[in-house]
């Protein structure tokens, strides 16, 4: 994933950047750039890794290097950026976040008429930032040139552009898939993927940006330049796990959510008559804790957190690039309060459950401090389909996913004819499902919110809204 940040002022503005910047290190752990522009130095850029340290200990020199009343930043978890490019659309800083399915062939097809090259990667990999604004730079004019790249991609690319005057372009993903909102204070105006990060800093919601749509932005105020299209399809998963709680995307806050999310996984527990025994309620940390408030709150079970993360040194369980450093790290930060597991029967919601790899180790370990029974909720419906949109998930393919391999252990591939019957747990298939991976995982029982439950929660209408990951469907 990633998330970027930028304002236009007509006074510096970095302080602002930086820390709105640093307000969406929760969507990456790769690298992180600020790009600025200032009427007596032009535009300047700064980027680091920030794989071992977070993005605020690599920039906090940032205000004696540069300076600007206008810039833009970013975190990412793919490519270095903000990139500056001269083109014959004059010299601009452009950062943008998604994924390209097709990027070979965009590569190639540029290639073979432009005469032209790209700066490649150990391995040959391009920069998909700069793909993008390979395309953008084939057409007259910024407009012309975002619209032209967005629909040659497969995948999404939201687009956010510092101009050499200091105006910023802002471009939301065709179909909307991810967020892109601006803020206002007084005369400045704010871009941002998170609506926290620009409220903190003082500016009020001016406008939501709609999908495919693009503006520029200059303190005097905001142009369109691309109309909105009429088809969105806004990620729901946004509202389950990688989305800050305290954001809010389409009128739709994600705390509130994930509280009435909860709360019909507790009426579903309910209506099934299980469970009966639980002495305590618990989120698996931290994004399943507020689906687990609404589930204790709903289901009158007592909350409690009976095991915490340790967090001041490794806040992010998967950023070592190896699956058995992630697991090691994540066993170790789990500090357990044994008063609250030894001999006690648990329920525990988590916000998904995509390989399961963490997931064994932590009810292990939770049997190990003691635990009687642990029950398991998974707050999104089982993810069958690998995101081809977002990026959001490590998994590389689908048979990774501990749904798709349990289909095919029960089954073969034959099974796989059979995704819809098994993600619901009210059809046989379904039941087998759930059973075989609690009886894999150690789990007491086990069980998924509907598709049905987690679009109630969010309250908007299904045809807005993404959930290929579920069932598949574009």
């Amino acid at each position: 994933m990633g998330g970027f940040f930028g304002v236009t002022s007509h006074n510096d503005c970095l302080v602002d950047v930086f820390f709105g910047v640093d307000y969406h290190s929760h969507l990456g752990t790769r690298c992180g750039g600020i790009a600025a522009y200032s009427p007596k130095n032009g535009l300047q850029r700064s980027i680091h890794s920030i794989g071992n340290s977070p993005f605020r200990t690599k920039f906090e020199h940032i205000f004696e290097e540069m300076d600007g009343t206008s810039a833009i930043g970013c975190i990412s978890d793919t490519d270095p950026q903000p990139l500056l490019m001269r083109s014959n659309l004059g010299t601009y800083a452009i950062s943008t976040i998604g994924v390209i399915n097709n990027a070979d062939e965009l590569i190639d097809r540029f290639l073979s008429f432009s005469g032209g090259h790209f700066n490649a990667m150990t391995g040959g990999k391009i920069n998909n930032t700069e793909l993008v604004a390979a395309l953008i730079n084939q057409k007259s004019d910024f407009a012309e040139g975002i619209r032209f790249a967005q629909e040659s991609i497969d995948g999404t690319a939201s687009i956010l552009i510092l101009k050499e005057d200091g105006a910023i372009i802002a471009a939301r993903d065709r179909l909307g898939r991810l967020p892109v909102l601006i803020g206002r204070r007084e005369d400045d105006y704010a871009v941002s993927f998170e609506s926290f990060a620009y409220e903190k800093l003082g500016f009020e919601l001016e406008r939501e940006l709609g999908p495919g749509e693009v503006v520029e932005i200059t303190p005097d105020g905001i142009t369109q330049l691309v109309a909105p299209g009429k088809k969105k399809r806004v990620c729901a998963f946004l509202w389950s796990y990688y989305g800050y709680p305290t954001s809010t995307y389409e009128g739709r806050n994600v705390e509130i959510m994930r509280y009435k999310n909860g709360e019909l996984l507790a009426e579903q527990d309910a209506a099934l008559g299980v469970p009966t025994d639980i002495d305590y309620v618990g989120g698996v940390p931290d994004s399943g804790t507020p689906h687990a408030i609404g589930y204790a709150n709903k289901s009158r079970i007592p909350f409690a957190r009976a095991f915490i993360k340790y967090t001041p040194t490794w806040s992010r369980s998967f950023m070592p690039a190896r699956q058995a450093d992630r697991m090691k790290i994540a066993k170790m930060k789990q500090i357990p309060v044994n008063e609250l597991i030894r001999g006690k029967n648990l329920l525990f919601v988590d916000d998904s459950i995509v390989r399961g790899t963490q997931l064994k180790e932590t009810v292990d370990f939770l049997y190990e401090s003691g635990a009687k029974s642990v029950h398991m909720r998974s707050a999104c419906p089982p993810i069958m389909y690998g995101c081809k949109y977002l990026n959001f998930s490590r998994a590389t393919s689908d048979m990774e996913l501990i749904a798709r391999r349990t289909i095919v252990e029960l089954e073969g591939d034959e099974g796989l004819e059979h995704i819809e019957e098994y993600a619901d747990g009210q059809t046989e298939r379904g039941k087998n499902l759930r059973r075989h991976i609690a009886e894999k995982f150690n789990f007491t029982s086990l069980d998924f919110q509907s598709l049905d439950g987690v679009i109630k929660a969010i309250g908007m209408d299904p045809c807005d809204l993404c959930t290929y990951c579920w069932n598949g469907k574009e």
